[in-house]
């Protein structure tokens, strides 16, 4: 998976120091957000929390004045010469974000809205990827084995081509600040992101700028030499139509900077990471009337969605072996759906079983098994992860493979993924048609299973139960050291037309490119 400012620029006081640097003469405010961690005997307790902006969005300039080291597709070959990585790190930093005047990212109490085009001084904004802050130089690690992720989200109003992505990926907690003596920014300004589709369009990957084989692949976007890989966790890729819960895994430990065929290029399973996954989602599993709007999760409405990682002992030590789904909706708890598809066992999660036999059945590559499949990921999750909270569009195919029949000439089982004609989610129809869509994500939380929703569940005999769950007013901060985990790569694009504008990329989050 893949993803625009004018700001001012940093004076040359820096220039001769061979790393990627800050800029100053823009504030970096990290918007402030309310989350929970729960327990089932003490309910949930606050946690104030930050997001920052990924780096790829911001301005990159030099450090001597106001130029662009990079602007449309392509570097600026005065402060980054062609074949030179070194002079381009030492030349260019990264600046503040004006976060909701450029960006379209605002926060309020316990909830983040990521509008998708947000017009600037600059041109627009299309897009935008953030990351949990447990304060203003580190993520915030969650390591969900045993326990139950869960948030409220708005997806109203994302239309078909459009997804809101909320993820875990292995990135380092600091962003490779203490791990790379090039890199001066760190997590304050969004730096080290990863994922599993191993992207090569970021412009700085472990400390070091990508200019070094840098073809440009569309008006505002293009790609280096450098990959940047890590597990990812795919907790909610959706719109109204389809989401869609999807492991991946990798078999570095970590960030891996990648090149070559260890990036999947030109070769898709070639690499080190699975860029497909196990996926769930209830419409390719056979249930074409559970999720969608006025349908069993009505999307039309405010839904919360509550992700549960199993392990083979019930400890956060253990082994993961199942990752389950539910929601809650008007007060009621509504259990997955089961997949319907022969040849797959009728369950509503994933497990072992279930992956083996929908490779198998929908003749899939078995790359999540190759790359180690549930036993890989809960080792990552056990690791941590940084939790990614994105909106974006893609400019490879469309959102299709989420949201569409994909292949698009395709007539069997598991390539029907949603109710999207096959000719929408054009990321220039999108932009235009679509320029006000948003999302707005809510009310995150992690716990002990069971601790982190409440409403009235009903079971397979039409019985009821009420479980419940309280909210503690007392608030706490967390801090976090340097550790290592990581990220999937979602992306989406950035319009600018001015010299002083940030650019990013068009497509590269999970599916992004040839997926499945």
């Amino acid at each position: 998976m893949y993803k625009s400012t004018a700001l001012l620029a940093l004076s040359g006081l820096l220039a001769g120091v061979s790393a990627q640097q800050v800029g100053t003469l823009t504030a970096e405010n990290h918007p402030a957000i309310t989350w929970y961690k729960c327990t089932t005997s003490g309910g949930c307790v606050q946690q104030a929390g930050k997001v920052v902006l990924d780096a790829n969005w911001r301005w990159l300039h030099s450090t001597s004045g106001s130029t662009n080291c990079y602007t449309g597709n392509a570097w600026n070959t005065s402060l980054c010469p062609t074949g030179d990585s070194a002079t381009c790190t030492a030349n260019c930093a990264l600046d503040g974000a004006d976060y909701s005047g450029n960006y379209g990212i605002t926060t309020s109490g316990n909830a983040l809205t990521l509008k998708f085009v947000t017009p600037n001084s600059s041109g627009k904004n299309v897009g935008s990827r953030v990351y949990l802050m447990s304060d203003d130089t580190h993520y915030q690690i969650f390591k969900p084995l045993n326990q139950e992720f869960t948030f409220d989200v708005d997806v109203s109003q994302l239309p078909c081509g459009l997804n809101g992505a909320v993820y875990f990926s292995e990135m380092d907690a600091d962003g490779g600040l203490s791990k790379y003596s090039t890199n001066k920014a760190g997590a304050k300004y969004g730096t080290g992101y990863c994922d599993s589709q191993c992207p090569r369009d970021l412009k700085f990957i472990a400390g070091k700028a990508n200019n070094v084989g840098w073809v440009g692949t569309s008006s505002n976007s293009g790609t280096g030499n450098v990959g940047s890989c890590c597990n990812e966790m795919d907790i909610w890729e959706a719109n109204s139509i389809s989401a869609a819960y999807t492991p991946h895994p990798c078999d570095p430990v970590g960030p891996y900077a990648c090149t070559g065929a260890e990036c999947g290029y030109p070769s898709r399973y070639s690499g080190v990471c699975d860029p497909d996954g196990c996926d769930f989602n209830a419409y390719r599993q056979g249930n074409h009337n559970f999720y969608g709007p006025g349908k069993t999760v009505d999307t039309t409405k405010k839904i919360t969605v509550v992700t549960q990682f199993i392990t083979d002992n019930g400890t956060a030590t253990g082994n993961l072996k199942e990752i389950r789904r539910l929601y809650v909706q008007n007060g009621v708890v509504i259990q997955n759906s089961v997949n319907t598809i022969a040849g797959i066992p009728a369950i509503n999660y994933i497990n072992k079983e279930y992956c083996d036999a929908q490779k198998s059945v929908f003749g899939d590559t078995t790359s999540f098994q190759n790359h180690g499949g549930l036993t890989v990921m809960g080792q990552s999750l056990n690791r941590g992860g940084v939790l990614v909270l994105s909106v974006w569009d893609d400019y490879n195919v469309n959102m299709l493979w989420l949201d569409s029949t994909y292949p698009t000439d395709c007539t069997k089982d598991g390539c029907f993924r949603g109710t999207c004609p096959t000719t929408s989610g054009v990321p220039a129809d999108l932009e235009s048609s679509a320029a006000s869509a948003q999302v707005t994500y809510s009310n995150i939380k992690i716990g002990d299973i069971g601790s982190t929703y409440s409403g009235t569940t009903t079971s397979t005999t039409s019985t009821t139960t009420t479980k419940t769950s309280t909210t503690s007013t007392k608030t706490s901060t967390t801090t976090t050291t340097s550790k290592t985990s990581s990220t999937t790569s979602k992306t989406s694009s950035t319009t600018t037309t001015t010299a002083s504008g940030a650019q990013q990329t068009h497509y590269g989050q999970c599916g992004g490119i040839g997926y499945r």
